[in-house]
């Protein structure tokens, strides 16, 4: 998942989408996308978590273009 969401990786404040969108912290997030569990397992996302990460980082996309245009 890492490589995939390169480009944005430093830009993302990904303890907020944890948290906010997931109900997780943020080491959860990070594990999953290193492809990890907390136990040092394989602990890729499942289908339903990749989707609901694409559909925050759609929602957050929709937030930022907001307050763009309201500057």
């Amino acid at each position: 998942m890492k490589t995939k969401l390169n480009d944005i990786l430093l830009s993302i404040t990904w303890r907020d989408i944890a948290n906010r969108y997931f109900g997780k912290s943020s080491s959860w997030l990070y594990h999953k996308m290193d492809g990890i569990d907390g136990n040092g397992g394989k602990g890729e996302f499942s289908a339903e978590e990749a989707k609901q990460l694409q559909a925050a980082l759609y929602d957050l996309s929709d937030r930022i273009r907001a307050a763009a245009d309201r500057i």
